[in-house]
């Protein structure tokens, strides 16, 4: 499955978040609704399907453990990451702590990233957003070398 473009959403008094109708009928298919909600270190969410989730949790578990690094990515995604389904309403419950720790409040921010979605609180990615497109681009590139030949 791919995810992509941007949706604002509302949060209700529980916490719990509609997907949008365009997406739920193939997470139902691709993944029966089980899906996995953990941080990023930009301050949002990640929601991942469950079965590529587990396909980065295998991995995650692979890094060396001695490696100071690769402990600190295992303690935040694999330790922050939580199951959701989605409910027959079309919507998940994303978990307080993450909430919290995403400062999710009323208006959030669903954006599309290939294969998972990022959640963020609406005025955090307004203001990323607007940092982001104030940065440009370095002619020099700072993008890796895989990106060189792609063209927009």
């Amino acid at each position: 499955m791919m995810f992509r473009g941007l949706a604002t959403l509302n949060l209700d008094s529980k916490g719990r978040m509609a997907i949008p109708t365009r997406y739920r009928e193939s997470l139902v298919r691709h993944c029966d609704g089980q899906m996995v909600v953990t941080i990023d270190r930009d301050r949002c969410l990640l929601l991942y399907t469950l079965p590529d989730w587990e396909e980065i949790e295998r991995k995650l578990v692979r890094l060396p453990s001695f490696n100071k690094q690769a402990r600190r990515l295992q303690r935040l995604l694999i330790g922050h990451a939580t199951e959701c389904e989605i409910d027959g309403n079309g919507r998940i419950l994303l978990p307080q702590p993450l909430r919290e720790f995403a400062e999710l409040d009323r208006t959030v921010v669903l954006i599309g990233q290939g294969n998972k979605f990022e959640v963020w609180a609406e005025a955090a990615w307004n203001a990323r957003r607007t940092e982001w497109l104030g940065e440009g681009v370095d002619e020099d590139g700072d993008l890796p070398d895989e990106l060189g030949s792609l063209s927009l």
